[in-house]
């Protein structure tokens, strides 16, 4: 019966929000001009326009024009303005019209015609002097809410409305000088809404007509009212004449003795409901004798109450409160430090003390609460859980606790809860992993967002019956096991520290209908392609998919949606990643050892690494290689072939060595015994102006051959010198030099070499360019540069006639 009669309300209350607020469509094009010191409504409006807020401006007039091209408008808002005059066609143009407010303003005469499809209507808070506006308005069949002020309230005048239907008339009555009795009672309303009494001697008369004319009754901004000053009588009075079931004031100052004695009186009245907000008690509070026999009261709420005198015993409220016999207490906002237990068997069904300063103390050993079905705690001073479970143990009708926003805290305690509650919300409790050891058995749905669990432990398997869990807002980086909770049907895990969610974990609560997981900071890796599947394959089963799934990581790809990530298979499968990676790189050195092999680049590095050891063994010795450059011991190093050495030593040396004692190194008479013979070769290179190479297709197969040829090479860039003499013996076809002789190939192809004629007649000159070729006094250096540069000219140009260009 509690759980209807608050359903009522809650439908009740729905629809007067709906009546007091203009309903906007999707479809609605809305124009906001408020705040902007107009004085008057703008010009060349667009006229599709369906919503207009002209508030909080300076307009002063309205006339036809204003608002003659709006043919679509449906809401108007023109509260808060200077307005002091209307057009009696201003709204003739827009039939459809179904919201208007002219509240707040300066109006003291309406003569306009309204649209007769209005719903909402509001000229409260203007300047009238009588309501004879009501006469305009009896053609408003579809009107719901009527808001009207003046300074005279006459029946003849709400005659004209009393055939409406109205769910809701606002009468502010700031500035009343008059007021007729049974004026109230001809309105046809289901909720009447009293504002702003400044007339003290109305008082009476208008509470008496209010209470009788609808079922519910609000009472607003009425702190100088001074309601003391109507006598208990007059109280009594106004009670007895009441049909109102729903009574709220709001805005009030009243003494704790007439607060009382209002509350004996209706309390056996008709009234159901009773709910105060913003509420000041005054005065002294002391002890007075309340009876709560014979009550239709089933709920009382007190909300943002506050108390003018700090020293007074607050045993006395919390007595009054606790022993009324209802089944609803809201007491909120308004710093309630304890609640005393029900001396005796209570009917409280419904109990919210939220947004105060209430101890875990509140309760405890309270047996009297037995028919307790909802406790709300929300934004206390709750410290200890097992207190709090504590507090439960003895309420065996609880069936939803609300303990969210309070510091609580749990150290593995013993925990008592009643048997009997299934919802449970400790959310904002600052509560790590360790809850889920303290919690209610029978659990049907648990709310633990906004703390600090990390994990939920495998091991918890006492909540069988748990079907709705919300973890959003903690420091989890995977999804429970869903195993542990048999009957779980939806779980919230936003907000969390997801990177992806496991395989495992995905399986394991494969069966759920709902699932959120979205704005959790989700790494875009290969590990999360088996949600994203998941995610595609069933939209509806994971909540705010595909918006609220977004990638967090890598940064190149941060704040694309899951959805629209994309990861090429191969990166992510071993078994195709493998052939792709490893296959080429395997390939590849294949291929460069077979280049190695074919251009003989090991030949190279040995070469290289001994001739670099040779340099450092020259560097440190007597006759090393820096001293031999000051002068040179011979004209030339002569390297041949083994194969070509019967013509070297029968022909060449003979006659280079009797050209003005020119002295030739050769390796049969100079090389020195116990050197090594790469030593060896570089030291007669370093000691030699000239080396002279005899090639033939027996000199590129010696390897020795090679090595004189890539020293002198060396010496030849390195010093910057022309100290390369080439004598071609033979003709060498390009097909027989070796790959590694492509230095070879490149100095018969860039210098000028010579060649041994066959012709007896042709050996002179051959000589002769010879003898040019290496001609020096090794004594004079001066000499040495000129007889070089001319030996250069000399040879190139003798040599140039002398040999087939195919040879050059």
């Amino acid at each position: 019966m509690a759980s209807i009669f608050i359903l009522t309300l809650a439908s009740v209350f729905m629809s007067v929000l709906s009546v007091k607020h203009p309903v906007i469509e999707s479809d609605d094009i809305i124009a906001n001009y408020s705040y902007n010191s107009l004085t008057n409504v703008p010009k060349n409006l667009n006229q599709n326009i369906t919503v207009l807020d002209l508030s909080h401006n300076n307009i002063q007039k309205l006339v036809t024009s204003d608002f003659g091209n709006l043919t679509a408008l449906k809401v108007l808002i023109l509260s808060h303005n200077q307005i002091t005059e209307m057009d009696t066609t201003v709204f003739e143009s827009n039939i459809h019209l179904t919201y208007i407010d002219l509240s707040s303003n300066r109006i003291e005469n309406i003569s306009s015609t309204f649209p007769s499809l209005l719903h909402h209507l509001d000229i409260s808070s203007n300047k009238l002097s009588t309501l004879s506006v009501c006469r305009g308005l009896t053609h408003l069949l579809r009107l719901e809410y009527l808001g009207l002020g003046a300074t005279k309230i006459l029946h003849s005048d709400l005659e004209f409305v009393s055939h409406l239907q109205l769910q809701e008339v606002f009468i502010d009555l700031d500035g009343l000088n008059e007021y007729e009795n049974s004026s109230l009672l001809v309105l046809n309303t289901s909720r009447l809404h009293l504002s702003s009494l400044s007339n003290k001697k109305s008082v009476f008369h208008v509470l008496f007509d209010a209470v009788n004319t609808s079922k519910i009754l609000e009472l607003s901004n009425f702190a100088e009212w001074e309601i003391g000053k109507v006598s208990v009588d007059g109280i009594s009075a106004i009670i007895k004449n009441s049909r109102v079931t729903h009574l709220t004031m709001e805005n009030l100052g009243i003494p704790w003795i007439n607060i009382v004695q209002i509350l004996q009186q209706i309390w056996s009245s008709t009234l159901e409901s009773l709910h105060i907000h913003n509420i000041t008690i005054q005065g002294i509070i002391f002890e007075i004798k309340f009876s709560y026999f014979n009550t239709s009261m089933r709920e009382i709420l007190f909300d943002h109450a506050t108390v003018d005198f700090f020293i007074f015993d607050q045993s006395i409220v919390y007595k009054l409160f606790s022993e009324m016999n209802i089944k609803n207490l809201t007491i909120t906002n308004s710093n309630l430090l304890f609640m005393l237990c029900p001396s005796n068997s209570s009917t409280f069904e419904y109990l919210d003390f939220s947004n105060n300063a209430v101890l875990d103390d509140i309760f405890q050993d309270c047996s009297t609460l037995k028919k307790l079905k909802t406790l709300k705690l929300a934004g206390n001073k709750l410290q200890k859980l097992s207190k709090v479970s504590r507090m439960t143990k003895n309420m065996p009708s609880l069936h939803y606790l609300d303990i969210s926003r309070n510091l609580l805290d749990y150290t593995k305690e013993d925990c008592h809860w009643s048997p009997s509650i299934r919802l449970l919300n400790i959310k904002s409790c600052s509560l790590s992993t360790s809850v889920f050891h303290c919690l209610p058995k029978n659990l049907t749905m648990l709310n633990l967002r906004k703390n600090d669990i990390a994990h939920v432990p495998p091991e918890i398997t006492h909540l069988p019956n748990l079907e709705n869990l919300d973890l959003g807002y903690n420091r989890l980086s995977d999804l429970p096991d869903c195993t542990s909770f048999p009957r779980l049907m939806t779980i919230n895990v936003a907000n969390n520290q997801f990177p992806y969610p496991s395989p495992e974990s995905l399986k394991n609560c494969s069966g759920l209908k709902e699932i959120n997981m979205g704005n959790n900071p989700f790494h875009c890796y290969c590990e999360i392609k088996i949600f994203i599947k998941e995610g595609n394959k069933s939209p509806g089963k994971f909540i705010g998919w595909p918006d609220d799934y977004v990638c967090e990581r890598p940064d190149d790809i941060k704040g694309v949606k899951l959805k629209d990530f994309y990861l090429p298979d191969m990166y992510c499968n071993v078994f195709i990643l493998v052939p792709v990676i490893v296959v080429p790189i395997i390939v590849g050195l294949l291929l460069a050892f077979c280049l190695c092999k074919y251009f003989d680049v090991p030949w190279f590095l040995k070469m290289g690494g001994q001739w670099v050891r040779t340099k450092q063994r020259t560097k440190h010795s007597k006759n090393g290689y820096q001293e031999l450059r000051r002068d040179f011991s011979f004209h030339a190093f002569i390297s041949y072939s083994e194969k070509d050495a019967s013509w070297v030593k029968h022909t060449l040396l003979p006659r280079i060595e009797s050209m003005n004692d020119v002295r030739i190194c050769q390796h049969e008479r100079n090389f020195t015994p116990g050197k090594s013979i790469v030593e060896n070769i570089i030291n007669c290179i370093e000691n030699s102006y000239k080396s002279i190479f005899v090639l033939s297709p027996n000199f590129v197969q010696s390897e020795w051959c090679h090595y004189e040829l890539y020293f002198a090479h060396h010496k030849l860039y390195s010093e910057n010198t022309d100290n390369l003499i080439l004598i071609l013996l033979e003709p060498i076809p390009q097909y027989l030099i070796p790959s590694r002789y492509f230095k070879l190939k490149a100095l018969m192809q860039q210098r000028t070499y010579l060649e041994w004629p066959k012709e007896k007649s042709k050996h002179s000159l051959f000589w002769a360019n010879l003898r040019a070729a290496i001609s020096i006094n090794l004594s004079e250096s001066q000499l040495e540069s000129s007889v070089s540069s001319s030996v250069s000219n000399s040879v190139s140009n003798s040599v140039s006639s002398s040999i087939p260009n195919e040879n050059v």
